[in-house]
């Protein structure tokens, strides 16, 4: 199984990170891969809210994936699942307030299955660093003076 886990603080409140994380016109800011995001279901963002995502994979190709928030609970946890998509990789992040700001517990898994399981360990390492450096990236856009 692939796991990797993250732990980042931000110098900014839980409401304001939380609600920059759930906001799909925000992830391009914090996410380079990402081409697009399209809300598939309508209504507030809950459980069971559907996005189709594309992105950048490597050799110019794009990818496409439906995730599904698997756990929405504001200012306190904001998880989704891969529905559909090359690699099955599930993330959650736990939102913990902190004096002067917030702790992001952020938790990547999933199951790779025929080829990408023998590649799964330097998958996990590519992961790993593109995981890094979105959140740092986040971080910076936070605690910048737009964020």
């Amino acid at each position: 199984m692939l796991h990797i886990e993250l732990t980042l603080e931000v110098d900014r409140p839980v409401e304001d990170v939380f609600a920059y994380v759930t906001d799909t016109a925000k992830l391009a800011t914090w996410q380079p891969n990402l081409v697009s995001v399209t809300e598939e279901t309508e209504g507030p963002v809950g459980v069971g809210t559907r996005f189709r995502e594309v992105r950048r994979a490597p050799f110019r190709r794009t990818v496409e994936a439906v995730v599904e928030v698997s756990a929405y609970e504001e200012n306190r946890r904001f998880d989704l699942r891969i529905v559909s998509g090359p690699l099955p990789i599930d993330g959650k992040n736990e939102f913990v307030a902190v004096a002067g700001g917030t702790r992001i517990d952020f938790v990547a898994e999933g199951e790779l299955g025929g080829p990408l399981r023998l590649a799964q360990p330097i998958l996990a390492s590519l992961l790993h660093r593109q995981f890094e450096s979105d959140y740092a990236r986040l971080k910076e856009a936070l605690e910048s003076r737009d964020g």
